[in-house]
């Protein structure tokens, strides 16, 4: 239905869940065409009305966050998800393999058959022992070694109200979610050589955990409680757009810890413009800190703002994803281009 303020579910009505009304405490899609209300018409509610729809809200998302924590772990769901991202894990792998792989470093290596006679040596050699030189190689330091510190990564993805809002246009909450599973699954077998978090930003906070260091999902039902979190803070989370502050907030702490190598993937769906964000404040962010390799992929987008905003942010920082099968291709450029 379009209008009224009776049933939740409707568009373009007041004081009810749904999309494109003014007053109702949260987003609801039904699965109707979407009726949008102005943006005067949505700043006229009342400061007591919005009061009251927020207070709604917070009730009714702690409601849902109880009932995901007690929910069963539903295989029929998670394997529909990995299905669509199954061959881009494998991609993904593969790239995060490399990237160890160029963790290693150039040294002198002992105990050598061959190459310069190493002088700690020189009594072992006139006795005849053989594997008394050195040489210079790439010599795999094991994670834990002296000098050697794990890479940082972190993600941090957008779960904003425009996100669920404009999810049924260009499938962008799915794209996220999808991209996050990604993640999580190419990751397995990483940890302690990249240590991984994914947070998430909205009209509500700058920094939503959804995986920590200390908390990385380590079955599917884990795995998938946190893509049921990231729905529901984008459904009922309040308007807003913290993106530039999240990604701010992101470098300053990664700067901040210890590792070789720093990365920072923000996906964001584009919507500068409506909350004043500037191209050129935004990229002065990603520049910041010298020490964090900082990126923005634009996984939504209404018409061409995503593309306009990538060519207005610094060259190398900045991509647009409409396909999560791009995804995997993406981060190895991202990678590639830090280690260059």
């Amino acid at each position: 239905h379009v209008g009224g303020n009776t049933w939740a579910g409707g568009t373009g009505g007041r004081d009810t869940a749904g999309l494109g009304g003014k007053g109702g405490p949260y987003r609801l899609d039904a699965g109707h065409d979407v009726f949008q209300l102005s943006d005067e018409e949505k700043d006229s509610v009342p400061d007591s009305v919005k009061r009251a729809a927020r207070e709604m809200g917070l009730k009714a998302f702690k409601e849902r966050m109880r009932e995901i924590e007690m929910s069963g772990h539903d295989a029929a769901l998670y394997q529909q998800y990995l299905s669509k991202v199954r061959s881009q894990i494998a991609a993904l792998k593969e790239t995060l393999t490399a990237l160890q792989n160029r963790g290693s470093e150039r040294s002198w290596i002992r105990h050598q058959t061959t190459g310069d006679l190493d002088d700690s040596k020189l009594v072992d050699s006139i006795s005849g022992e053989k594997n008394v030189f050195v040489r210079r190689g790439e010599e795999e330091r094991e994670v834990g070694a002296p000098g050697s510190e794990a890479k940082q990564m972190r993600v941090v993805v957008d779960v904003s109200g425009s996100m669920y809002r404009f999810n049924s246009i260009d499938a962008r909450m799915e794209r996220s979610m999808e991209s996050v599973l990604m993640v999580l699954e190419a990751f397995k077998g990483f940890e302690g050589k990249v240590q991984l978090e994914i947070t998430g930003h909205s009209g509500d906070d700058s920094r939503v955990e959804f995986v920590s260091k200390s908390s990385v999902p380590a079955n599917e039902n884990e795995r998938l409680l946190v893509l049921k979190k990231m729905l529901a803070h984008s459904q009922f989370c309040w308007s807003g757009d913290t993106t530039l502050e999240a990604t701010e907030r992101a470098v300053r702490e990664l700067a901040r810890q210890e590792g070789d190598q720093h990365y920072l993937v923000v996906l964001s769906d584009a919507n500068f413009s409506r909350y004043g964000i500037d191209a050129g404040d935004y990229g002065d962010v990603l520049m910041s800190e010298p020490r964090v390799n900082a990126f923005v992929i634009f996984i939504g987008s209404l018409g061409d703002q995503a593309t306009r905003l990538k060519d207005r942010l610094p060259a190398g920082k900045a991509y647009v994803c409409m396909d999560t099968k791009e995804l995997p291709n993406i981060l190895k450029q991202i990678f590639a281009s830090s280690l260059e």
